[in-house]
Formats: structure tokens, C-alpha cells, sequence
């Protein structure tokens, strides 16, 4: 669980790496660099430590940010439950942004988020971009369409590997049918053959 409401501004340095992150291909794309140094104007620095699990699957109280990956690496899992490990989803680096789900509609965690090295993050709350939505509106709208636009790639991609799947799965279940039927082809012929040898060893 992160808390970051009293935290200074970025940095002037920072904040121009986090500006080109932004609009990266792992990030916000369809943002224009322009769009970017704005938005990274709201966003606030925080610094963890590696081991960190900031993000936690479930978590319901403060998920309402997003997060860009400025320095560091991010493995992702979701748990499988107690006492279980959990299962690693991937390992995302600088230019990688995180929660964006949750700065929308702020509900629980889908996966939670360890640090594997230290981190150097830039965190948007939804607070902060509820003052760019009233300072920069027109900035703010071409935001949530690069965030819109990522999740329905996100989405898209998602059906796309559902679609794999269960054409992967229907292949499995003809293979499972054709040897189901093989097998029950060879007994019925067993059956004729075995009735004829009984017939022969009875006097």
C-alpha cells in the first residue's frame, strides 16, 4: 500500500525522463510528448526499496493511482492462494505503467507487484488528476483516450489469446473423442472374438 499525498513534485530531471517514458510503446503511445510533460507535471516521485510489494491482488483501500516505472524492475503475479506461491505474470521495467485500471474506478487489485531491485516510480492519484482534469482540461481528455486506447489493446489482446485457447482446447477434446471411439471400436471387437474361444474350449 502506497500513501504519497504529501510528496514533493517531480524533479526537474526526473521529470523529463518520465516525460519520454510516458510515450513510450510500454506506456501511453497515442500521448504526444507535449501532453506528457504536462501530465508528468501532476505526477509525484516515490522511491522503494527493492523486496517492496507495493501493490497487493485484492488490495481495496488507496488503488486509486497510476503508476509509471521510471528506474527499476516490476515482477507481476497473481496469488493462487494461501500458502501458495503465486504465479508470475511478467517482469516489467522503466517505461512500464501500472494501476491504470485503478485510477479509473479504483476498485481492487487484479495482481499484486513486488519491486525486484529499487525502484524509481512517478505515481498520477486520482486526485492529482482530478486537478489536471480542472487545470488542463483538453490535456486531461487526450489522457484518459491513451489510457482507454491501452486498455482496449489490453483487451483486445486478452480475447485474442482466449480465442488460441480454446482452439487449442477444441483440437484436445477431437483428439480426446477420436481415441475415446478407437477405444470402444477395439473392445466391441474383442468381445466376438473372446466369446468365440470360450465357445471353442467348452466340450
Amino acid at each position: 500500500m502506497l500513501f504519497f499525498k504529501t510528496a514533493p513534485l517531480l524533479e526537474s530531471s526526473l521529470k523529463n525522463k518520465a516525460a519520454q517514458l510516458l510515450v513510450t510503446p510500454t506506456a501511453l503511445a497515442d500521448l504526444s510528448a507535449l501532453d506528457a510533460r504536462v501530465v508528468v507535471g501532476f505526477m509525484l516521485p516515490k522511491r522503494l526499496k527493492q523486496g517492496t510489494v507495493f501493490i497487493r491482488e485484492g488490495e481495496v483501500v488507496h488503488t486509486d493511482f497510476m503508476m509509471l516505472i521510471v528506474d527499476g524492475e516490476v515482477m507481476v503475479q497473481n496469488e493462487l492462494g494461501p500458502g501458495n506461491e503465486g504465479t508470475v505474470m511478467s517482469v516489467i521495467g522503466a517505461g512500464s505503467i501500472l494501476g491504470e485500471m485503478g485510477l479509473l474506478d479504483g476498485e481492487p487489485r487484479s495482481a499484486s507487484c513486488t519491486a525486484t531491485t529499487d525502484l524509481t516510480v512517478a505515481i498520477l492519484p486520482r486526485e492529482s488528476l482530478l486537478k489536471l482534469i480542472k487545470s488542463k482540461p483538453a490535456v486531461a481528455a487526450r489522457l484518459m483516450l491513451a489510457i482507454s486506447k491501452r486498455l482496449s489493446d489490453r483487451l483486445r489482446e486478452a480475447n485474442r489469446k482466449i480465442r488460441i485457447l480454446d482452439g487449442l482446447s477444441r483440437a484436445l477434446q477431437q483428439e480426446l473423442d477420436v481415441a475415446h471411439k478407437t477405444r470402444l471400436r477395439k473392445q466391441g471387437a474383442e468381445r466376438p472374438a473372446q466369446s468365440e474361444l470360450k465357445s471353442a474350449e467348452t466340450p
